[in-house]
C-alpha cells in the first residue's frame, strides 16, 4: 500500500468494526457445528458472508458508516431475520461496558478463526479461514485492541456509546431497552471506584447533551451550506463540529449528488475507513474525474478532500486528487498549485499508478513523474510546444534514473501528443537511435517520427508486460496505419517492394489485440480497484427501489426479478479496460467510416454506446452519439437528426463545447446550403472558424472542417475564384501536415469547382487525383462519389462521352446503394438518368423506366433532404420524360414541384429556431 499513515488513519478498533465483529460471530459461531441458530439454509448463511465481505471491501466514501446506516443495509440484505439480526446487534453492542467486557468479547472472536495446525476438520464446522479476507480483517481487529491502552479503551467504551445514542436519536424502532442504559449498567458496578471510566462517561454524556442544545438552540444549521458551517463554529466560539456526509451517493458520486450539502453529526464522531478502502475509494474518485470531467462537482469533492486532508494529513494522494480537480474543471493556476503541492510533500509515491522501476532505486524521488503529469496538463489546455519540451524532459530523465515504465507511459503520451496536435517541426525527441539518418542529410518528417514513436513504445510496452500499455499502442497503431503511409525512413536503398498505401488488414489487427485485453487483462495496479468497485456498487444496489433481497423466503414466494438482480453484478473488469476496450470500438467506426461501411460504422457506434457508455469518458460518449446522428442525417435527413440532437443536448449539456456543438453546426451548415440560405451558412461558417481558432490550442481536424465548409459556402455563391483559392490554401495545409485523407476530400471540391464554372476539362486532373489518393488509403465510398464526379465531368464535355460516364457510375452504384446517403445516392440516380436521356441512341419511349425510376426515387430523397437545387432539377428532368411520354397530368404534376423549390430556393425561408439553438 502506497504511503504509510501515522495513527491518524491507522487500522484502529472503531465502533463501525465492533458491529462488523458482532456480525461476524452471528455469521461463524465458535464451537458451533453445522447451521447456526437462526439460519435455516445454508444460502441464507453464505450470503450474509457475502455482504459481511462486501461491507469490509466498499470504497465509497472516506467515513465509516453510522449504526443507523448499517442497520439500513440489514433491513434490506435481511428479510426474515431483519428484527433478529439489528436486535441482536443492537443488544450486544448494549452490553460492552466496560473494559473487560470488551476483552471478553474479543478473547470470544479468537474462536471463530480456524487454527493454523488444524489438518483435519468436520465438513459441517463452521469456522473462518485466517488467509481469507474475512478471517484476515479479524486478525487485524484483534492485533489493534491487543496493543491499545487502557485509556484507549476507555475513549473505544466511549465512542461506542456515542455510536448507539446516534442510532437511537434517528431510529425509534430500535430503541434499547431502560436495562441497557450504559450509564446504569449493573455490569458497571465492580468498576465504580474507577474514577477514569466514570469521568469518562460523565463528560460525554454532558458533552452530547450539550451539543444537542447548541444545535436545537439553531433550527436552520442542520441545512446551511457547507460554507456557512465555519462562520456559526467561529460566532458560538464551540468546538469545531466534524462533517458526516450521510448520504453516501454523495460520497461515492459527487457529481449526481452536487447539491445536497453536508450535514453536521452532533452527537458522533467521525472515523476514518481503513487504508485500504480510503485509497480505493480516491482511485474510484479519479476514474471518475476523468469519465465525467466538467460535469463532476468541483466543490463538492473539494470540501471531502478537506475533510480527509484534515483527517489523516499524512494521505498525499488528496493533493493528486485535488489537482485532478482542477484539471478537469480548466483551472490552470489551482491545477498547477495542487500538482506542486502533491510532488514537494510526496516526491511522487502516490497518486500514479506507475510500477516502481526495474532498477528500485527511488533516491532521486519521482521527478519524471511530476514531469509527465505536467507534460499531459499542459496538453489538456491547449499547450502543445510547452507539453511537448516537458514530455522530452521527462524522457531524457526517466532515461538517466532507468524509470523504464515511466518512460513507457511517456512515449505513448508524446504518440498521443503527435497525432492529436498538428506540429509542423520538432527536434529532438527521438535522441540518438536514429543519429545515422540525420547525418546523412535526411530529416525525418512529424509523421515518420511519429511512426517511429509508435513502435518503439510498443516494443516497450510488450517487454515490460505493461498489457494495458501495450493495448493502448496498438490503439495508437491503428489510427496512424489508418491515415498515414508508411514510407522508408532513408532516402535511397531498394524500395521496389514498398508498396506505399494503407493496409485495412493491419488496422484490424491491431484493434483485435486492444479488444483481447477484456478478456486477459492483468492485475497491473492494486486490487482494490476491483474488489472495491464491485463491494461498492453491490451496496448502492441495495439503496435501489428495485434492490435485491438477500435472504429470498425459502418457501418459493422470493421474487425472481430480485433474485436475478443479486446476480446480475458489475463486471469485476477494472474501469480503465472498459473505457481502453470502448475506445477501441469508437476507433473501429471511424474506420469504417474512412472505409465507406455505413452499416459496420454504425454497428461499433451502437455497441459503445450499449456496452462502454458507462465505463467511458463523457466526450468519448459524445463522440459515439454524434456519430449515431450524423448516420441519421444522412439516411433518415435532418428533421430526425435534428430530434435525436436535442435529446443529446440534454444528456451532454456540459461538454456540448465540443463534439455536441461541432454536430449542431455541422447539420445546420448543410441544411442552410441545401435550402439556399447562404448568409445564414457564412454565420454557421464563422462561427466554425470561432471554434477552430488558436485560442485553446490548434485542432487540425477542425480548421480543415471550417476551411472545408467556407469553400463550400463560396461554391454555392456561384463564387468560383474565391472558392477555388480557399481549396488551394487548404490544400497546402493538409499537404505541409501530411493530412492524406483530407487531401482527397481537397481535391474532389476542386474538382466540384471546375465542374460547376462550366471548365470540366481543368476538374478532370483533380478528381483523378482525388481517386488516386483514394486507392492509396482504401477509401472506397470517397473513390465512389469521385468517380460520380468524373462522370459528370465527362458528361458535361457532351454527349459523345454518355456511355463512358454511364460506365463510370454503374462501376460506382454498388458502394453508392449500398453505402451512401440520401444525397449521394440522389446524385447517381440523376446523373445515371441524363446519361441516358443524352444518348442518342437511347429511346424514352421504349424504355421509360430506366430513367423514371430513378429520377423518381432521386426526388424522394432530396425533398427529404430539403435540397432544393437538386430536388429541383429532378422534377425538370421528370417533366421532360413525361412529355416525351406524352403524360401531361404527371408532366404538370411535375412541372408544379419543380416550381415550389425553385422558389423556395431563391426566397429561403430564414428558421430563426435552428439558429437560435446554439
Amino acid at each position: 500500500m502506497a504511503g504509510t499513515l501515522k495513527q491518524a488513519s491507522a487500522f484502529t478498533i472503531t465502533p463501525h468494526k465492533v458491529s462488523v465483529c458482532v456480525l461476524l460471530q452471528v455469521y461463524a459461531p465458535p464451537a458451533q457445528i453445522s447451521l447456526p441458530f437462526p439460519f435455516s439454509s445454508v444460502s441464507q448463511h453464505n450470503r450474509l458472508a457475502l455482504y459481511l465481505l462486501t461491507l469490509t471491501k466498499s470504497c465509497d466514501g472516506i467515513f465509516e458508516p453510522t449504526l443507523d446506516e448499517l442497520i439500513t443495509q440489514l433491513r434490506e440484505v435481511g428479510g426474515l431475520l431483519n428484527h433478529w439480526l439489528t436486535d441482536h446487534l443492537t443488544n450486544k453492542l448494549a452490553s460492552l461496558s466496560s473494559p473487560d467486557d470488551l476483552f471478553n468479547f474479543f478473547s470470544d472472536l479468537r474462536g471463530i478463526l480456524a487454527g493454523p495446525d488444524t489438518t483435519v476438520m468436520d465438513d459441517d464446522q463452521i469456522s473462518l479461514d485466517p488467509t481469507s479476507n474475512l478471517g484476515v480483517y479479524v486478525r487485524r481487529c484483534l492485533l489493534a485492541f491487543n496493543v491499545m491502552s487502557f485509556e484507549g479503551v476507555c475513549h473505544l467504551l466511549t465512542n461506542i456509546g456515542a455510536y448507539c445514542k446516534e442510532a437511537l436519536t434517528s431510529s425509534a424502532p430500535y430503541e434499547l431497552p431502560r436495562s441497557d442504559d450504559f450509564s446504569n449498567a449493573p455490569e458497571t458496578l465492580e468498576y465504580e471506584n474507577m474514577d477514569l471510566e466514570n469521568l469518562v462517561f460523565e463528560k460525554v454524556n454532558a458533552e452530547l447533551e450539550s451539543r444537542k442544545r447548541s444545535y436545537e438552540r439553531v433550527s436552520f444549521h442542520n441545512h446551511a451550506p457547507r460554507a456557512l458551517f465555519g462562520l456559526v463554529e467561529d460566532i458560538n466560539l464551540t468546538a469545531e463540529p466534524k462533517l458526516k456526509n450521510v448520504d453516501k451517493n454523495m460520497e461515492h458520486s459527487p457529481f449526481s449528488q452536487s447539491d445536497k450539502p453536508m450535514i453536521v453529526d452532533p452527537s458522533g464522531e467521525n472515523f476514518l475507513r481503513t487504508n485500504w478502502q480510503v485509497q480505493g475509494y480516491l482511485l474510484e474518485q479519479a476514474d471518475l474525474i476523468e469519465k465525467r470531467r466538467s460535469s463532476f462537482s468541483l466543490n463538492s469533492f473539494e470540501s471531502i478532500l478537506k475533510q480527509l486532508q484534515k483527517q489523516a494529513p499524512e494521505l498525499h494522494r488528496v493533493h493528486f486528487l485535488q489537482y485532478l480537480n482542477s484539471l478537469y474543471h480548466d483551472d490552470y493556476p489551482l491545477a498547477l498549485e495542487y500538482l506542486h503541492r502533491y510532488f514537494d510533500y510526496s516526491a511522487g509515491t502516490e497518486g500514479c499508478d506507475i510500477v516502481t522501476s526495474t532498477t528500485g532505486s527511488n533516491s532521486f524521488g519521482r521527478y519524471e513523474n511530476a514531469l509527465l503529469c505536467l507534460g499531459m496538463m499542459h496538453f489538456h489546455f491547449g499547450h502543445p510546444k510547452e507539453a511537448l519540451e516537458v514530455l522530452t524532459e521527462a524522457v531524457r530523465v526517466s532515461q538517466q534514473y532507468g524509470d523504464d515504465t515511466c518512460l513507457a507511459y511517456t512515449m505513448s503520451a508524446i504518440c498521443n501528443l503527435l497525432s492529436e496536435i498538428g506540429i509542423s517541426d520538432t527536434t529532438g525527441i527521438i535522441g540518438s537511435s536514429y543519429s545515422h539518418v540525420a547525418s546523412i542529410g535526411t530529416s525525418l518528417s512529424i509523421q515518420e517520427q511519429l511512426f517511429v514513436l509508435l513502435r518503439r513504445s510498443l516494443k516497450r510496452a510488450e517487454s515490460l508486460k505493461l498489457k494495458r500499455l501495450v493495448a493502448s499502442s496498438h490503439l495508437a497503431m491503428a489510427k496512424f496505419d489508418l491515415t498515414h503511409v508508411q514510407r522508408p525512413l532513408l532516402s535511397f536503398g531498394p524500395k521496389a517492394s514498398m508498396k506505399l498505401r494503407t493496409f485495412p488488414v493491419n488496422v484490424c489487427k491491431d484493434l483485435r489485440s486492444c479488444s483481447r485485453l477484456i478478456s486477459e487483462f492483468d492485475t497491473e495496479s492494486e486490487l482494490m480497484i476491483t474488489d472495491g468497485a464491485m463491494s461498492t456498487v453491490w451496496l448502492e444496489n441495495l439503496k435501489k427501489p428495485m434492490g435485491s433481497t438477500v435472504f429470498i423466503q425459502d418457501n418459493g414466494s422470493g421474487n425472481i426479478r430480485d433474485s436475478f438482480r443479486f446476480c446480475a453484478q458489475p463486471c469485476s473488469v477494472p474501469a480503465s479496460v472498459q473505457q481502453l476496450v470502448g475506445s477501441s470500438y469508437l476507433v473501429r467506426a471511424t474506420a469504417w467510416e474512412t472505409y465507406g461501411s455505413a452499416p459496420l460504422a454504425r454497428i461499433s457506434a451502437l455497441v459503445f454506446a450499449t456496452c462502454f457508455a458507462e465505463s467511458s469518458s463523457s466526450e468519448d460518449v459524445a463522440l459515439a452519439y454524434a456519430k449515431l446522428i450524423r448516420h441519421i442525417a444522412m439516411f433518415k435527413g435532418y428533421k430526425e437528426a435534428f430530434n435525436a440532437l436535442k435529446i443529446a443536448e440534454e444528456k451532454f449539456l456540459s461538454v456540448s463545447k465540443s463534439r455536441i456543438l461541432l454536430l449542431k453546426l455541422q447539420l445546420l451548415h448543410e441544411r442552410a446550403l441545401h435550402k439556399g440560405n447562404l448568409k445564414r451558412a457564412q454565420q454557421l461558417c464563422d462561427e466554425l472558424g470561432v471554434l477552430a481558432s488558436s485560442v485553446t490550442g490548434v485542432d487540425m481536424d477542425l480548421e480543415a472542417e471550417a476551411s472545408l465548409r467556407s469553400a463550400r459556402t463560396l461554391l454555392a455563391a456561384n463564387q468560383y475564384s474565391e472558392a477555388a483559392a480557399v481549396a488551394h490554401t487548404l490544400f497546402c495545409m493538409c499537404y505541409k501536415f501530411n493530412m492524406q485523407v483530407e487531401n482527397a476530400t481537397v481535391l474532389l471540391l476542386l474538382a466540384e469547382i471546375h465542374k460547376k464554372s462550366g471548365n470540366a476539362v481543368l476538374g478532370i486532373p483533380y478528381v483523378l487525383a482525388s481517386i488516386s489518393f483514394c486507392q492509396l488509403f482504401n477509401l472506397d465510398l470517397l473513390r465512389a462519389s469521385a468517380s460520380l464526379t468524373l462522370a459528370e465531368l465527362w458528361l458535361s464535355l457532351g454527349s459523345t462521352h454518355a456511355k463512358r460516364a454511364v460506365i463510370l457510375i454503374h462501376g460506382a452504384l454498388p458502394i453508392i446503394l449500398g453505402h451512401g446517403g440520401l444525397e449521394l445516392r440522389g446524385r447517381a440516380f440523376i446523373a445515371e438518368a441524363k446519361c441516358y436521356l443524352s444518348d442518342s441512341s437511347f429511346s424514352v419511349i421504349d424504355n421509360p423506366e430506366v430513367v423514371l425510376d430513378p429520377l423518381s426515387q432521386a426526388s424522394e430523397e432530396f425533398e427529404v433532404l430539403e435540397y432544393h437545387e437538386l430536388a429541383a432539377e429532378a422534377f425538370y428532368l421528370l417533366a421532360i420524360v413525361y412529355n416525351k411520354l406524352g403524360l401531361s397530368e404527371e408532366r404538370e404534376e411535375a412541372a408544379v414541384s419543380f416550381k415550389k423549390h425553385i422558389i423556395a430556393l431563391e426566397t429561403p425561408v430564414d428558421e430563426r429556431f435552428l439558429f437560435d439553438m446554439l
